[in-house]
């Protein structure tokens, strides 16, 4: 049985464990839906038999994804509030993210 090839890639500030076939929702990326993406920053990439690690990063490393849709996340509330003193600020932020789809490793 052959092992299936797994890499780890940085983007927007995390890291993500991905595997072709992978669904990932990440920070925002520009580009619509269908779009190709190519994330460059791998760190490590392999399966059972080799592993590559990079320093930081691989230089023949390339990790390949399709843009499924564009979105935002729910809203989260941020309330500011002092008390004895009348003082409330309320606030919403949706934060805008991008889900993808791994091709290729």
């Amino acid at each position: 049985m052959a092992s299936e090839q797994t890499a780890i890639i940085q983007t927007g500030g995390k890291q993500y464990v991905v595997h072709t076939g992978t669904k990932l929702t990440v920070e925002k990326l520009d580009g619509n839906a269908g779009d190709e993406i190519v994330f460059d920053k791998v760190l490590l990439k392999g399966d059972d038999a080799k592993v590559e690690i990079g320093t930081p990063y691989l230089t023949s490393g390339r990790v390949t994804g399709k843009i499924v849709e564009q979105g935002r996340d729910e809203k989260k509330v941020i309330f500011r509030y002092h008390s004895k003193t009348r003082y409330r600020k309320l606030k919403g932020h949706r934060q805008p993210h991008t889900k993808v789809i791994v091709t290729n490793l």
